[in-house]
């Protein structure tokens, strides 16, 4: 069985780290790793990850890492990772059991599978608007495309690529790394996330890897992505971000 390395980039999560770190427990696939890097956190999130750490049978590697921006904290916590697969697992967020093992399975069908996305399900405020019109406009980010029709299964990333709606919005139409299992392989070949970018780091890398490796869709609800007020998209929301000015051409 392929090492996966979960990664987790944590600072000041305990709010929600808990149910995190619970669903890794839950995972059906067993050759696991966990990898947290920690910028710095005053909460008592790392006394979570200790007490989980004590609570597994599984390695739990735990990095103090000096806060240069959250590009950085995940290219430290792959950096540090021993895995095959990379999954990465953010603070507020939650893995589905079967998660790391369909992934895992659907990414040894093609040799060159890069990237493995799923569906992901919206945990949200329904009382809220803000909350309401964000999943109306980005739950459901596979049917975004234009002339892809996704079912499950293996696509060549050059005809992602070459979709007409391509950089249209969302932008963002593989998902949150949450949503996205890595072939380690992947940043031998084209280097880390950027380090400049706040808010779409994830999708630039995504189109960075898409000409170099096939991408693999699984048509199921994986992973649970929090939606809430202290997550960073929505502080960079706030904080109008200009990511889209900083981002390369295609």
């Amino acid at each position: 069985m392929a090492l996966v390395s979960i990664c987790i980039p944590t600072y000041n999560g305990a709010t929600f780290l808990q149910e995190a770190l619970d669903s890794i427990k839950a995972q059906t696939y067993n050759n696991i790793e966990v990898i947290v890097s920690d910028d710095a956190s005053s909460d008592n999130t790392l006394s979570l990850v200790e007490k989980f750490k004590k609570e597994v049978n599984f390695p739990v590697f735990v990095y103090n890492h000096d806060p240069k921006g959250i590009g950085a904290n995940w290219n430290n916590s792959v950096k540090k990772s021993n895995g095959d697969y990379i999954k990465f697992l953010f603070q507020d967020d939650v893995l589905m059991p079967t998660c790391i093992e369909r992934m895992v399975d659907v990414a040894k069908k093609n040799d060159n599978v890069g990237l493995v996305y799923s569906k992901r399900e919206i945990v949200y405020n329904v009382n809220d608007k803000n909350d309401t019109m964000w999943v109306k406009r980005f739950g459901s980010l596979h049917n975004h495309w234009g002339k892809l029709k996704l079912t499950e299964g293996v696509i060549d990333g050059k005809t992602y690529l070459k979709d007409p709606l391509l950089l249209e919005q969302p932008m963002n139409k593989i998902g949150e790394p949450t949503a996205v299992l890595l072939n380690k392989k992947c940043f031998d070949k084209v280097g880390y996330f950027s380090t400049q970018l706040k808010q779409t780091l994830d999708v630039e890398y995504w189109y960075r890897l898409m000409p170099y490796f096939t991408i693999a869709f699984v048509s199921e609800e994986l992973v649970k992505f929090r939606l809430h007020n202290e997550q960073a998209t929505q502080i960079n929301n706030k904080n109008k971000t200009k990511d889209k000015l900083l981002l390369p051409r295609l």
